[in-house]
């Protein structure tokens, strides 16, 4: 959410920006958030007024009852009773053209950074750099629930018949897979230095507020039934809510974390071909990257972030590249975005396995997240997240470019101490 006085000072300045992202139809939120805040302000002002007056006014009775003038003193008792009723008038609209505001304020986009290419949507996304070699194979590379199939490793018709569709089971040396993948990646991040966490997996319906779009909510979240509570999406978000209201003292920053949770999606929508089998899931697990900064380090911190995805997954024996999200495809709270998508050597192409966002201050300014200096000023901390690893989105990249000819699958070293010493997956016997 954008800062009203930024707003009300820069009006242009954010309708370009709406036009940056292609959502002209929000350009009238503007005005109307203009409009609300003058109207706020001029009943706080009024209100102020009525109550500065009120101990003078108060003075004032007490002088004339002294001084015998009775009538005049019952004429001004009038006058504060009508201001009283007046105040209570102004106290009972306040609040009301205050939450309208902010509704409003919620919907419309924050500052994208300069830096940010301007396009309609993912179409529209710039390639930076590409790490590894890709590599085609000279076998045919199967579909990846195939693959998992050959190896014992996964029963989408049983999952099906107990959940529907979008969920699975993971058996054997597959399953130990996913999880070494995730024991991996969270003692990755420890040694960057980030504290391992494991968050609630349900937050309130202010947190979620809090931390994502209106649209996005809509698209992703489970509500649970009868209860204020709603299935994460990402572990981000319960990491940021937990410091809701919190003034944090600036020589605790940076916080650097890494959480594990299991992730919950309605993943709205028709799914291609390539998005069958464990690609897009209601449910899956995932190691996660926050950090809650300075303003001044967020994008030193931005691009250390998507360096260490970049770093895990090269460590892998995956190719990977990098893609600057344009404004278009950037969601309403994002400065700024950054994909990290794995090589397919079935497709022969690149697909997305993580993305890096630097969220400025939107999720601070909404969960009044604080920061304290020494000196005892205060400002809105930056929030940032980042995918360290999600399979089994991942296990896709991982299953393609580690396959053998005979079905098999070779472990890279780093994972074998989390596979029992293990080198290779073998097709299973049976």
């Amino acid at each position: 959410m954008i800062d009203i006085k930024f707003l009300r000072e820069n009006p242009e300045i954010v309708k370009e920006n709406i036009r940056k992202k292609f959502q002209d139809e929000k350009l009238p939120l503007v005005d109307e958030v203009i409009e609300l805040d003058k109207q706020r302000r001029d009943i706080q002002a009024e209100a102020d007024q009525i109550r500065a007056n009120k101990n003078k006014i108060s003075k004032e009775i007490g002088a004339l009852m002294a001084a015998g003038k009775k009538e005049e003193a019952e004429e001004v008792k009038k006058q504060v009773a009508a201001s009283a009723e007046r105040l209570k008038e102004l106290e009972a609209k306040f609040p009301e053209i205050e939450e309208k505001q902010n509704a409003i304020m919620m919907r419309i986009p924050n500052i994208i950074d300069a830096s940010v290419p301007i396009g309609k949507n993912d179409t529209e996304n710039v390639e930076l750099e590409r790490f590894g070699e890709p590599v085609v194979p000279d076998f045919e590379v199967p579909y990846h629930t195939d693959i998992m199939e050959k190896l014992g490793g996964i029963d989408l018709d049983s999952a099906r018949d107990v959940a529907g569709n979008g969920f699975y089971y993971l058996l054997g040396d597959v399953a130990r897979l996913h999880s070494a993948v995730l024991t991996y990646a969270r003692d990755f991040m420890i040694d960057k230095g980030f504290t391992y966490v494991i968050p609630p997996y349900m937050i309130r319906s202010d947190v979620v507020s809090g931390v994502m779009s209106f649209d996005e909510m809509e698209d992703m979240m489970y509500k649970i039934e009868g209860e204020d509570l709603f299935l994460i999406g990402t572990s981000e978000h319960s990491m940021i809510g937990r410091f809701v209201g919190k003034m944090i003292d600036e020589d605790k920053l940076p916080l650097t974390l890494t959480s594990y949770s299991p992730c919950f999606r309605k993943e709205k929508g028709a799914h291609g071909k390539e998005e069958r089998g464990v690609y897009r899931i209601h449910q899956f697990e995932k190691q996660e990257m926050i950090v809650i900064c300075k303003p001044e380090e967020s994008m030193d911190f931005f691009n250390k972030m998507w360096n260490y995805t970049v770093e895990l997954f090269r460590t892998l024996d995956i190719p990977v590249r990098t893609l600057e999200c344009c404004s278009g495809d950037l969601a309403d709270l994002k400065v700024k975005s950054l994909d990290v998508e794995a090589w397919s050597p079935r497709q022969k192409k690149y697909f997305e396995v993580g993305s890096c966002s630097n969220l400025g201050d939107a999720q601070a300014r909404r969960l009044k997240i604080r920061v304290k200096d020494a000196d005892g000023n205060k400002y809105l901390a930056h929030t940032l997240n980042n995918t360290v690893v999600a399979p089994p989105r991942m296990l896709i990249a991982f299953l393609e470019n580690n396959l053998n000819a005979d079905g098999s699958v070779n472990i890279p070293e780093v994972l074998r101490p989390y596979m029992g010493g293990k080198e290779k997956i073998e097709v299973c016997s049976k």
